[in-house]
């Protein structure tokens, strides 16, 4: 399958210099992680803490017809993997607002990651309808779209998320992820790259463009990439396996030991490092250095 080439890439670059807010954990609008957003409303700037929820519960009490409350108490609940009673105040929140275009939003991503895209997609068009140039709905129903595995529809909704917000990075990455799919390794790595500019305090652009690296053959700018990666993410055993392949392909056994013993320091028992490790000639219980 061939995806239809992306638009220019010059109106992010330009826009490189804004903040773009990145966190662990549930995505949220505006600030969101890269695996999975689409969702969640920005003023969920509460960690989701029992106290926390509870202040939220407290707020709702004192104003039960406020749907602000509802939102930003689901997204403290969405967020503590909560859903179903993240659910309960989304819905209470539409009820009380039904243009309230964030909680659509939000109650889309839950869909998500319920596994329910057709649901999700039903929340995020109600979302664009009520707000036509809000691209994180956009970029919520293109990853739904995604999940759906369809990709044209997935790749139309991510370009008009970008259209509309040519500084997020999640978009990107997830464009990038589409291509990359589809083997075409240098549109993919063109996103990456824009992702990592725009947020290059994050690993995930880095792990995805070292892995369209060494499709393309290019393992010496992989294993920067990983580098990189690995440190910024330090627990992220996926990127150090990764980082062990690379170096075990480029013929440094050193340091793809040391990577592979890494991931395997993190999760025991992971097919691709332990295999790695031993095609590398490592040796249980004796050190090796990463770097």
């Amino acid at each position: 399958m061939t995806l239809p080439p992306r638009p220019s890439l010059r109106p992010a670059l330009r826009a490189a210099s804004r903040a773009t807010c990145l966190t662990v954990g549930l995505a949220l609008a505006g600030c969101s992680t890269m695996l999975d957003q689409g969702g969640i409303a920005p003023e969920a700037i509460y960690s989701a803490s029992p106290a926390n929820i509870a202040s939220l519960t407290d707020v709702i009490q004192s104003q039960p017809s406020d749907p602000q409350a509802y939102n930003m108490r689901g997204t403290v609940l969405a967020s503590a993997g909560r859903r179903k009673e993240a659910l309960i105040d989304f819905n209470k929140a539409v009820q009380l607002d039904p243009k309230y275009a964030e909680a659509y939003a939000n109650r889309g991503l839950v869909h998500r990651q319920d596994g329910q895209p057709d649901l999700a997609i039903k929340d995020y068009d109600s979302a664009i309808r009520i707000d036509p140039n809000y691209a994180t709905a956009y970029l919520g129903r293109g990853l739904a779209w995604r999940d759906k595995k369809q990709p044209l529809k997935a790749l139309e909704d991510i370009n008009k998320a970008i259209a509309i917000k040519p500084d997020n990075a999640q978009a990107y990455y997830n464009r990038g992820l589409l291509y990359q799919a589809a083997a075409q390794n240098q549109f993919a790595i063109d996103d990456f790259s824009t992702a990592a500019t725009l947020a290059p305090r994050e690993a995930d652009p880095y792990l995805a463009r070292a892995l369209s690296y060494i499709a393309a053959g290019d393992l010496k700018a992989a294993a920067t990439d990983l580098d990189n990666a690995v440190q910024l993410d330090e627990q992220n055993f996926a990127a150090w396996t990764s980082r062990g392949l690379a170096y075990e392909r480029m013929g440094d056994k050193q340091k793809a030991a040391g990577s592979y013993a890494k991931a395997l320091n993190i999760q025991q028992n992971y097919a691709p490092a332990s295999d790695g490790f031993r095609r590398v000639g490592g040796e249980y219980g004796k050190t090796y250095q990463a770097f």
